[in-house]
């Protein structure tokens, strides 16, 4: 029986990623699934245990470091161990930055709250856990955590915050045997854009970034599993995203002009 946390579970790629453990896994899996919306949590739960997960819901504001360790508290309570942590709660935001009213910058301070510090809180106290089980930490990270793409200064920021402390955590936890996997999804098809901030730091309503070619959720909740079971260390879901990532060591320049392109677009 192998046990695994998913924050954000409520919609979008965490609920999607739960919905596909209990699909694969059945019986053998005890999903935790946390995010702030209950009733969506719900509606999860009974799609898992209907393919015979066994579950438990923790309702949890990331962004609160008490309830991030009541989480993991109440996951060992039940379930007596952790296996996997995967971080994937997380806010977008899209606004230029001299858009931004200085006395409005509070909201950029909740974005890296949000992104960065609960994945921190969750982690930090699953370690000992996860330790003891030789586990996983997945972090659902983004290709804005790889380049830094204009209108998106708060979400990069918080996201290029992820990578480095999970690079980081990875050195330090391999010898415990536990491994430490980043995915990097491009544009994905949910609704984490219109429910990001704008300018304003109120809710965007709108995504900001061209949908056209937005890969499904169930891809990229797939690709995110499969790196987890292999224990990649990187998983970067797109040939655009690969081929960024390449440009930006080898022309820097040519991808600043491509990424701005893209925005203006």
């Amino acid at each position: 029986m192998t046990t695994i946390i998913i924050t954000g579970a409520s919609d979008g790629i965490g609920a999607e990623i739960a919905q596909q453990l209990a699909q694969q896994w059945g019986p053998a899996v005890n999903l935790v699934l946390a995010a702030r919306r209950i009733e969506k949590l719900r509606e999860i739960e009974a799609f898992c245990q209907a393919h015979g997960a066994h579950t438990l819901l923790v309702p949890t504001d990331v962004s609160n470091k008490v309830q991030c360790k009541q989480l993991i508290d109440e996951t060992v309570r039940c379930f007596g161990g952790i296996d996997t942590l995967i971080n994937n709660a997380g806010i977008s935001a899209h606004a230029v930055l001299d858009e931004v009213r200085f006395d409005d910058l509070a909201w950029y301070e909740n974005v890296m709250r949000i992104n960065l510090w609960g994945s921190v809180w969750c982690t930090h106290a699953a370690l000992p856990f996860l330790k003891q089980s030789r586990g996983r930490v997945v972090a659902v990270s983004s290709l804005a955590g790889l380049v830094g793409v204009p209108g998106r200064t708060a979400y990069s920021a918080s996201k290029f915050a992820m990578t480095g402390f999970f690079e980081a955590l990875r050195t330090e936890v391999q010898a415990a045997g536990v491994s430490v996997t980043t995915a990097y999804p491009g544009v994905v098809d949910t609704q984490i854009r219109h429910n990001g901030f704008n300018a304003q730091g109120q809710k965007a309503g709108v995504s900001g970034l061209k949908e056209d070619k937005a890969m499904p959720v169930a891809t990229c909740a797939a690709l995110i599993i499969e790196g987890m079971q292999k224990r990649q260390r990187d998983v970067v879901m797109t040939a655009q995203g690969k081929l960024s990532r390449w440009l930006k060591l080898i022309t820097p320049k040519l991808l600043d002009r491509m990424v701005w392109s893209a925005l203006n677009r």
